[in-house]
């Protein structure tokens, strides 16, 4: 298909810390060597933030690099940290606090923040413009554009105004090509497009098997004497330490009378019944979280997967034409349940390596290696080789014993150990058969504390256009009734949180598997979790999918 082409320097795919943040980077630096250097950022969101989601308890570090002035600037860090708690919830009515000296050393917050990461993206995006970063909400990069080398060289942006059936409607308006001398892809974690440069150049090899957690989060307003702002509190154990799986809670205070509260669910869990919505549902009836919900309301409601892997799990981040930046790589630090300003970092250096080529000539689809150097003497690979044991402690010996794991490594051996774990079983490759797990049956929601899928994706803001090719590629359609349904009992209807797949009863009888594409919120648990790797996710329609206010 002929397609209208535009070119700049450098093209990013993502509008989120890591994207955005090297974009500023990039200004800065062109400014700073007095040369031209046209930037652009495409984001599939319909505006900056649409689709970010995150906990988010926020430390400064890359920020007072990239902006210090970011006080006088306006940033929206309107929340100190004032109190941070951590509890493991024994049952569904007792908890034992652990104490502060217990807590390994990059759990604790003092000097951070509590924010919408939506907010912050937006005022970052705000300062990219401002620097001259051309941003493209609504539009999704749908495919890699290669040149004759097999270098990267850009992205085509999704066509707008196609059928169900693929054939175009009235209004029809083909992709772009964007071209770049350099594309940063920072799609967040399981990027569509990430995951295929990841296969095509081999990034990966010789790294450790990535693992994923899918975090669920819901805004609530509570009553104003049930609000204290600036307290952190993380719980482990119950609800899902009783099902055998792993992961934790959180709660966050921030202002205006606004609690963050969510679940990560490990996805390395192993019963096909196990539903991490409904695990969340049930943990808001823990007196921890119900003395603060009662009488409150709920506002919005989200879900994304988040890497767990460690350091140990990076694929290469540079490539011919290219990087791979944030959680696209994989830099979340787990220890710290904190991925924001290492995505930034990352960004950051991407950006120099662009610049220090920049200063004596960047040509199109170069190999920019002297990233690896950048990195390897950075803050950020320090950073994370200190806790890449914590992921992997976690899978192997569950929260509390991971936990105690990682106090000795931290806070003993200060990260010093001379091994690394790894933990070799994807996570699509741990579920036990249906006939080897315990059933689970969860209760009726009650609509105070509990609440079902399809009411809480309506508080996403969820929208696709309805008549557009599915967006959840089956590679062998017949598989999830074949094969997943009398081996797993099917457990995509149980593992994504927004109701999108559904096994009902055809008109001829028959068992059929329904995809509610509608409904999806872009998590992309599916693409993680399906135990027969059949679920592709891909881009739907440019600005289709959640629309976060204040996640």
């Amino acid at each position: 298909m002929e397609r209208e082409a535009m070119e700049f320097d450098v093209v990013i795919v993502g509008a989120g810390p890591a994207g955005l943040s090297a974009a500023i980077k990039l200004m800065q630096g062109a400014q700073a060597l007095e040369q031209e250097l046209s930037v652009c950022v495409v984001e599939k969101g319909s505006e900056v933030g649409a689709h970010i989601l995150s906990g988010a308890v926020f430390e400064t570090s890359a920020l007072n690099e990239l902006l210090p002035n970011w006080s006088e600037l306006g940033a929206p860090l309107h929340t100190p940290v004032t109190r941070d708690e951590i509890y493991v919830l024994r049952s569904a009515t007792s908890q034992v606090k652990v104490p502060h000296f217990a807590v390994p050393t990059p759990m604790k917050n003092d000097g951070n923040y509590i924010i919408s990461l939506g907010n912050f993206c937006r005022w970052l995006a705000e300062q990219a413009e401002a620097l001259g970063v051309e941003i493209f909400p609504g539009f999704a990069a749908a495919e890699v554009l290669y040149d004759a080398k097999g270098a990267v060289k850009g992205i085509i942006t999704g066509d707008m105004g196609r059928a169900a059936d693929g054939t175009e409607k009235d209004g029809f308006a083909a992709g772009m090509e964007l071209h770049g001398k350099t594309t940063l892809f920072a799609e967040g974690a399981r990027g569509h497009l990430g995951k295929a440069l990841i296969e095509q150049f081999q990034l990966a090899r010789g790294q450790g098997t990535q693992h994923f957690g899918l975090g669920i989060k819901e805004l609530w307003e509570v009553p104003a004497d049930m609000h204290e702002p600036g307290l952190v509190v993380h719980t482990a154990g119950w609800p899902l330490a009783e099902q055998g799986a792993s992961g934790g809670a959180f709660m966050y205070h921030l202002e205006n009378q606004q609690v963050a509260l969510g679940l990560i669910t490990d996805l390395g869990y192993d019963n096909p019944y196990l539903s991490p919505f409904d695990e969340f549902q049930r943990m808001k009836h823990h007196p921890l979280f119900a003395k603060y919900l009662t009488n409150g309301k709920r506002l919005s409601y989200g879900a994304r997967a988040l890497n767990k892997g460690g350091s140990q799990c990076l694929p290469k981040m540079h490539f011919p034409g290219g990087f791979l930046i944030g959680c696209d790589a994989g830099t979340l630090n787990g220890a710290k349940i904190k991925g924001t300003h290492t995505a930034m970092q990352s960004g950051m250096l991407a950006a120099q390596t662009i610049l220090d080529q920049l200063a004596i000539g960047l040509e199109a689809g170069q190999d920019l290696v002297h990233f690896e150097a950048h990195y390897k003497n950075s803050s950020l690979f320090k950073e994370l080789h200190f806790q890449r044991n914590f992921g992997p402690a976690q899978h192997k010996f569950g929260n509390i014993l991971g936990s105690a794991y990682a106090f000795i490594d931290m806070n003993v051996f200060r990260g010093t150990l001379p091994w690394t774990l790894q933990d070799s079983v994807p996570d699509y490759a741990t579920l036990k058969p249906a006939a080897q797990s315990k059933m689970l049956e969860y209760g009726k929601a009650d609509g105070i504390l509990s609440f079902d899928k399809l009411s809480s994706v309506f508080l996403s803001n969820t929208n696709h256009e309805d008549n557009q090719p599915v967006h959840l590629r089956l590679t062998d359609p017949d598989l999830p009734i074949r094969d997943n349904l009398p081996l797993y009992a099917e457990p995509a209807q149980r593992y994504c949180p927004a109701g999108v797949y559904e096994v009902i009863q055809g008109a001829d009888g028959a068992a059929k598997f329904q995809i509610n594409a509608q409904n999806c919120v872009h998590c992309k648990t599916c693409d993680i979790k399906d135990p027969a790797q059949n679920i592709t996710w891909v881009t739907p329609e440019g600005a289709g999918g959640p629309n976060y206010p204040n996640m």
